[in-house]
């Protein structure tokens, strides 16, 4: 039986790992954290679950075609719920939109915003529809290994205008500026510029309206923790608390893991589910990790996150499972995150309310939320987040409490904030980016990080930084890529 090993037990580690074992290919994940998950890890704090993220689950057929590779079922492990709406978007003048997939309550609200944009909505939607087609069906989870595989693609980019940005193509259609915001703020979820992202990007439209958005019971945690043990059950180790120090190479070929605690071990492949510029500087004796990374480091890298976990005394029913509070700007903001490095007063939030959904997820009584800003990354911001950081947790708070929670702050228990220095810590990210590579155009497909090294022929990458990127389908469609090479390889 070929051995593999795959470095972190993110989402992409987890669903490689079980696309190995389901083809016989005996896997070993090794984790430096102590519990699986990456940047989806979780905290218990005085009865209260606060996942560290993503928290917005789509496609839940991604992941159930998982468990079908052996047979099995997704609901043996976890319990989706549905999510509606998907987002209750609000700006500072008091205007609120549910975005979800009921026609009849989209056009109602578009047509509140502007009547003659109900149309321009539905011509939105039927090009979503193709881009989703083209951009995530056909390519989404097919490795780009050479330029001629990217030329192949090229005709279909072009037919629906790939080089123009996500925000330029909703204009196209729509001209209510609150509208255009609504249809172009998912980006952002993946680490994109909606002024800058590739129009491509407009297929998570489509992909939301098609499967939905969900939330995974006890948590995404739970959903980890469910794809770890089917993992297990199916031959898999795991190995936590571990650090890899070195890939070990001979020639050009990896041959083993070191690890800090003084493990190691020979495989037949490798793959890291690390970030990428990390996981190139873990070549330690190949002078392809010190090339690499050096060509990775003059890339455009995403911005990070400021998070701020809280849990507060009492329910909140009128604060709907995701929000999204707009702020005063919308370019001028994107611009001073991805360009100017400038850290915002007037930030636009992502509201994260699980209890609403899953009571478990705080005390009876209580209700937990996390407050997610986009920051510019450590390369573009250089400050001191251990002094900075609880002046922003404050600002955070102060504009929730203002614009959708009234006298959240004196019924706060328990409340802790992440930063871009965690992101590097804790993650090993560079520069703290918590989304790895930019997805601009120049960045994607045979642009990106490919799922097999070109020079390291048993080396490979799954996760954000490698086709197709960042966002859960992306990164387990990057898991698919990646498997369809190595069962090959390995043959």
């Amino acid at each position: 039986m070929k051995r593999a090993a795959i470095i972190g037990a993110g989402f992409g580690g987890l669903a490689l790992g079980i696309r190995l074992q389901s083809a016989g290919i005996a896997t070993t994940i090794v984790e430096a954290r102590d519990r699986p998950g990456g940047r989806a890890y979780m905290w218990r704090r005085d009865g209260y679950v606060f996942d560290a993220g993503p928290t917005v689950i789509t496609d839940p057929d991604c992941l159930g075609e998982l468990w079908a590779l052996s047979g099995r079922d997704l609901a043996d492990d976890v319990t989706l719920m549905p999510i509606s709406p998907f987002y209750r978007l609000s700006w500072p003048d008091g205007t609120s939109f549910d975005y979800s997939n009921d026609d009849d309550a989209l056009t109602r609200q578009i047509g509140r915003l502007d009547p003659a944009d109900i149309q321009g909505y539905r011509n939105f939607l039927a090009y979503s529809a193709g881009v989703y087609r083209e951009g995530y069906e056909k390519l989404g989870a097919v490795p780009f290994l050479d330029f001629k595989s990217m030329l192949s693609a090229a005709p279909a980019l072009a037919r629906y205008q790939a080089w123009r940005s996500v925000y330029s193509i909703v204009s196209s259609f729509v001209r209510n500026e609150k509208l255009r915001q609504a249809l172009s703020f998912h980006t952002l979820l993946v680490g994109g510029n909606p002024m800058t992202t590739s129009a491509i990007y407009a297929l998570i439209h489509k992909l939301e309206r098609d499967g939905g958005v969900w939330f995974a019971k006890g948590g995404t945690s739970a959903l980890i923790d469910g794809m770890a043990r089917h993992f297990q059950r199916l031959g898999g180790a795991l190995r936590l608390d571990d650090p890899v120090e070195e890939i070990v190479t001979q020639g050009d070929r990896a041959t083993g893991l070191r690890t800090r605690g003084g493990w190691r071990a020979d495989f037949d492949a490798i793959a890291s589910n690390g970030d990428v510029v990390h996981s190139y500087a873990l070549l330690k004796g190949h002078p392809r990790g010190r090339r690499a990374g050096a060509r990775l480091r003059r890339k455009r890298f995403s911005p990070s996150l400021f998070v701020v976990h809280f849990g507060a005394r009492g329910d909140w029913p009128d604060v709907a499972h995701h929000s999204i509070l707009f702020g005063p700007r919308y370019r001028g903001l994107l611009g001073d995150i991805y360009d100017k490095g400038r850290l915002a007063d007037d930030p636009s939030i992502y509201l994260h309310h699980p209890s609403i959904t899953d009571p478990q997820m705080a005390p009876p009584g209580c209700s937990a939320f996390y407050a997610l800003a986009p920051v510019p990354h450590l390369g573009k911001l250089d400050i001191d987040w251990a002094i900075e950081g609880p002046l922003y947790r404050d600002r955070l708070l102060a504009i929730v409490e203002q614009r959708m929670m009234p006298g959240l702050r004196d019924r706060i228990e328990n409340c802790f904030h992440y930063t871009p220095a965690d992101f590097h810590t804790d993650l090993g990210a560079h520069l703290g980016s918590a989304f790895s590579l930019e997805p601009l155009l120049t960045q994607s497909a045979w642009f990106r990080v490919h799922n097999r090294d070109d020079v390291i022929a048993n080396l490979y990458f799954v996760g954000a930084g490698t086709h197709p990127g960042a966002g859960i389908p992306g990164v387990v469609g990057s898991a698919k890529a990646t498997a369809v090479l190595m069962v090959a390889d390995l043959g």
